[in-house]
């Protein structure tokens, strides 16, 4: 039912500035259901750089207690990068408005990432 929904939002949006899912557009290039090869490679570099250790993704209704507790404490909204430093848990590095602002290029996002990160997180 999700990406049902989903897809009625990206095809019925007016505003290109605020799309269904700006993470979704990064990672899977809009209505597709696989990644795109860009996000794959991008994922890639951006862990062979050593900038961050991992690189995973998760739906609202995959989240582990941890996640949903500071997503839940810091009144986040979705989507949203979260970065898990070693030592001090999770914290909020970018928000949806801020993924919308790539309108849906891989390599801008990582390149943000890595500049955001720089200083010690290990995974996002």
């Amino acid at each position: 039912m999700g990406k049902l929904s989903y897809g009625y939002r990206k095809l019925t949006a007016k505003d290109s500035d605020k799309p269904a899912c700006a993470a979704c557009d990064i990672t899977h290039g809009g209505l597709h259901l696989d990644e795109t090869a860009q996000w794959k490679a991008a994922k890639a570099e951006v862990v062979k750089s050593g900038a961050v250790k991992d690189v995973k993704q998760f739906h609202r209704d995959e989240l582990d207690g941890e996640t949903k507790g500071v997503v839940q404490s810091q009144g986040l909204q979705f989507p949203m990068v979260l970065a898990k430093d070693e030592g001090s848990g999770l914290r909020s590095v970018m928000s949806s408005e801020e993924l919308a602002a790539f309108k849906g290029d891989p390599q801008a996002f990582m390149q943000k990432l890595t500049q955001k990160l720089e200083g010690g997180a290990s995974g996002v």
